[in-house]
C-alpha cells in the first residue's frame, strides 16, 4: 500500500474525484488549441480549474494532459511538446495540491492515443506503450502521485498503458468509456474489464468507468462490475447530462441535485471513487461532497431504481 490513493481509500469509505476538464477549459475561452496548449500558454486558467475542484471538496483530481501524447499532439504541429505539456501540468497540479491545507491526490491524466491498435489498425502494441510511457514519465517528473488512463475503449490499448506504468513504477487507475448498449465502441463489456484488469502483469489500483452517455447508463456499467465479483476498488466518473450551448458556453443538463444522487448512488453501489466527467463542475460536486457526508449509506439500489432517480437509460444492453 505505498501509493497515496490506496493510502486514502484505507482510511475512508470513498474518495471523491474532480469532474470536467475540457468543458471547464472551454467556458474559459479555450478555443481551436489543444487544451493542453494551455498548461505553457495559460497555467494560471490551469491553476484556476484545479482549484476549483479542490475548493469544491475533490480529494483527488486529474492533470490537465488527457490528449498530450505524440500521435494526438502530432495533429497540431506540436509533437515535439509531449514532455513539456506533460510535465508542466503536473507541476502545476502538484503546486495546487501541496497549498490545500489537506490531502489531495494529483492524478497524471492520460487518454487515448487516438489511433486503431492492430490487428483491426497500424497501432502496434510497442508503439503504444512508447507513447503511454513518454507521458508518464513526464507526469512522474511533474509531481503526479498516480497516473489515469480514462476514456480508452479497448483492452489491447489498457494493457499498453498498463505496461508503461509498470516502466515508469508507477501506479495507475484504468477506466473505459462504455456508450454503445453498454460497451464500449470496440465491444468490450463491464464483465471483461473486470476480468482483464485482474490479469494484468501490473494491475490498476482501482479501475472503472467514465465519460459515456450519461450518469445512469454509467451506473448500469457499474453494476456489470458488481456483478462480476471482482473486488478491486470500483471508479465511476459520469457525465453530468448531455450539452447544449447556452450565451456561448458549453452547459450539461445535469443538475447538481442530480449529481449528488448519482454521487449516493454509486456509493451505496460499493463505488471507492466517485467523481464526474463532461459537463462536471464545481457546483455539482460541491453537492456531491455535501450529499455523501449528510445522507446515510443506503442498500444498494436496482436498475429501476437508478431510472427513477437519474432518468432512463440512453439504449438497450446487448
Amino acid at each position: 500500500m505505498t501509493d497515496p490513493l490506496s493510502r486514502m481509500l484505507s482510511t475512508r469509505p470513498h474518495v471523491l474525484a474532480d469532474g470536467a476538464t475540457g468543458t471547464a477549459l472551454m467556458n474559459m475561452g479555450l478555443g481551436q488549441e489543444p487544451a493542453e496548449l494551455w498548461n505553457l500558454t495559460r497555467p494560471e486558467d490551469v491553476a484556476r480549474l484545479y482549484r476549483g475542484a479542490v475548493e469544491a471538496g475533490s480529494d483527488l483530481f486529474l492533470t490537465n494532459s488527457f490528449g498530450a501524447n505524440a500521435s494526438r499532439l502530432r495533429v497540431a504541429g506540436l509533437s515535439d511538446q509531449v514532455g513539456s505539456m506533460n510535465r508542466r501540468a503536473a507541476q502545476i497540479a502538484r503546486q495546487v495540491a501541496d497549498t490545500a491545507g489537506r490531502d489531495v491526490i494529483v492524478a497524471g491524466s492520460i487518454g487515448p492515443i487516438g489511433e486503431f491498435m492492430a490487428p483491426m489498425g497500424s497501432l502496434t502494441h510497442a508503439r503504444a506503450v512508447e507513447m503511454f510511457h513518454e507521458q508518464a514519465e513526464a507526469l512522474r517528473e511533474g509531481g503526479a502521485d498516480i497516473l489515469w488512463v480514462e476514456t480508452l475503449a479497448s483492452l489491447e490499448e489498457l494493457r499498453a498503458a498498463s505496461e508503461a506504468a509498470r516502466r515508469v513504477g508507477m501506479a495507475w487507475c484504468g477506466c473505459l468509456s462504455f456508450d454503445t448498449a453498454g460497451r464500449t465502441i470496440m465491444g468490450v463489456t463491464p464483465a471483461q474489464l473486470a476480468a482483464a484488469v485482474e490479469a494484468l502483469p501490473h494491475p490498476p489500483v482501482a479501475y472503472g468507468a467514465n465519460c459515456g452517455i450519461g450518469a445512469s447508463d454509467l451506473l448500469r456499467t457499474v453494476a456489470g462490475f458488481v456483478a462480476s465479483g471482482n473486488e478491486r476498488p470500483i471508479i465511476a466518473k459520469g457525465n453530468a447530462g448531455v450539452p447544449h450551448l447556452l450565451h456561448g458556453d458549453i452547459h450539461y443538463d445535469g443538475t447538481p441535485e442530480l449529481m449528488a444522487d448519482y454521487a449516493c448512488l454509486a456509493r451505496d453501489m460499493g463505488v471507492r471513487v466517485i467523481g464526474g466527467c463532461c459537463g462536471t463542475m464545481p457546483a455539482h460536486l460541491r453537492a456531491m461532497r455535501e450529499a455523501l457526508e449528510s445522507r446515510p449509506q443506503g442498500l444498494r439500489p436496482s436498475l429501476d431504481q437508478i431510472t427513477a432517480k437519474l432518468g432512463g437509460f440512453a439504449s438497450a444492453r446487448h
